[in-house]
Formats: C-alpha cells, structure tokens, sequence
C-alpha cells in the first residue's frame, strides 16, 4: 500500500509492510518494513531510505544514482531494491506534490519543524587514553535538512568524523548519526553542535569523561572474573563426575 502524508513543507512517501516470523510460538512477533522517499525545499532535497523495525538496512545515493547498504553484510541484496529509472519517477511525482502542496498552504498554514535533540555517548566503556568512538545521536529532525560539526576544546574538529544519511521514523520524523573516532583523555571537553542554517539555529551537546576505568584496573578485574568462573565451572565438574560414579542402591 502506498500512502503520500505531508507536514508543513516536507513531503514524506511511506511503504509500511508487516511480517511476523517465529515458528512455534503462539502469537508471534511482528515487524516492520519501512521504504520511505522524501523530498522537501531544502538540502537534501531527496531522500530515500529502506528499514526494518527502525534500522536502516539500505539508503540511496542520489548524487550517484546507486542504492548504499547500511553495513557491508546487506550489500548482496542490493541488486533487489528499486531500479534507478523507478526512484526517478517516484521523485519526480514526489516534486509535483510538494509544488502543488507548498502553494496551498503558502501563507495559511504554518510550517511544521522539530527542535533538533542531541546525544553524545562512547562506543565502548570509556578508557582515557585507549581508542574509541563518540556518538551524536540527533532525533526529533523535521524537517530532515542540519548540518552537525565537532569541536574539541573549542576547537574544530574535522579528522575521524563520519555522519550518516537520515533515517526515517515511523512518526514521519528522522534520526541522525554522527562518528568521531577519538582517545579520550583527561579533561577532555567534546562538543556536537548541530545546525539548521536556514534558521541559523544551533543544539549543542556537550560531552566530558566521567567514571572513567583505568585500563589496567578494567584488565585486572577481567581476568578475575575469567578466574573466579574457571574455578566454578571446574568446581561443578568434579562434583558432577563424583555423583556420576556413585553406585546406585536399589530398595
């Protein structure tokens, strides 16, 4: 089923399928198939992306005329999605709607945006001075058209930075990821600033270590714990081999 929705000036067409697979079980799970195109004033001006339950499995890049897997695993499946001589139709009926919406509502409804919210996390546990991964995370986009830059201390930062293409959510909002491969050190200010320049409006989030765990203290409780099981589990096989050779007595 194929349903066209707009909000404001942003013109999202939605493809929801449903599929449930769990053999056995009585009420199995469902989940959903997304293939969302969308096009809007500002850039990008086209976008399309496929998920499933929220995950972005694949996205078009429309500079190149290609489909791009999400992670290198689903690059085999690329050959199934949607021919380029396809998404060029869709896209130009997807412009057609916006004109004709945008002049409607010019001047009668108001446009319709989402206040940006940023989160920065780490990858993995925190270790000052062992490599890792900043996250920004920027939800609440719509429309589906900011810039995000990293600062540390203040200061650009441009090396290590990987941000992603938009993914579509199901309330016809979208989410935003942004990489910064780092070693994080001690006093460390980290900053992801995001920006819709139309509006010259900014969020910024802020990151700092904090509890970090001393690299040699994590690898002294490791090994402890790789001890303590080894001991339990060698500790139950003996007393599972003890019981096991135990005559049996027959009242």
């Amino acid at each position: 089923m194929e349903a066209p929705g707009c909000w404001g000036k942003l013109l999202a067409l939605v493809l929801l399928g449903g599929a449930a697979a769990a053999a056995g079980t009585e009420e199995p799970p469902t989940h959903l198939l997304s293939h969302v195109l969308f096009c809007q004033p500002d850039p990008p001006s086209m976008g399309l992306a496929d998920t499933f339950d929220g995950d972005q499995i694949f996205w078009f890049n429309f500079p190149r005329g290609h489909w791009e897997p999400r992670l290198p695993d689903f690059q085999p499946w690329v050959g199934a999605q949607e021919s380029w001589e396809q998404i060029r139709n869709d896209s130009s009926m997807c412009r057609d709607l916006l004109q004709v919406l945008s002049n409607i509502s010019e001047g009668h409804l108001p446009e319709a945006k989402g206040t940006p919210m940023a989160t920065v996390f780490t990858a993995q546990p925190l270790q000052l001075g062992k490599p890792n991964t900043l996250i920004c995370q920027v939800g609440n986009l719509f429309p589906a058209s900011v810039s995000i830059s990293w600062q540390r201390q203040g200061e650009q930062v441009t090396q290590g930075v990987n941000t992603t293409s938009y993914y579509p959510t199901a309330d016809l909002g979208f989410l935003l990821f942004s990489y910064l491969e780092f070693t994080p050190q001690e006093g460390d200010i980290y900053t992801c600033t995001v920006t819709r320049p139309r509006d010259h409006f900014s969020t910024v989030a802020y990151w700092v270590p904090q509890n970090p765990i001393p690299s040699e203290l994590l690898e002294t409780v490791l090994c402890g714990v790789a001890i303590a099981l080894g001991i339990f589990f060698m500790a139950t096989g003996i007393v599972l081999l003890i019981k096991s050779r135990q005559p049996m007595t027959i009242e």
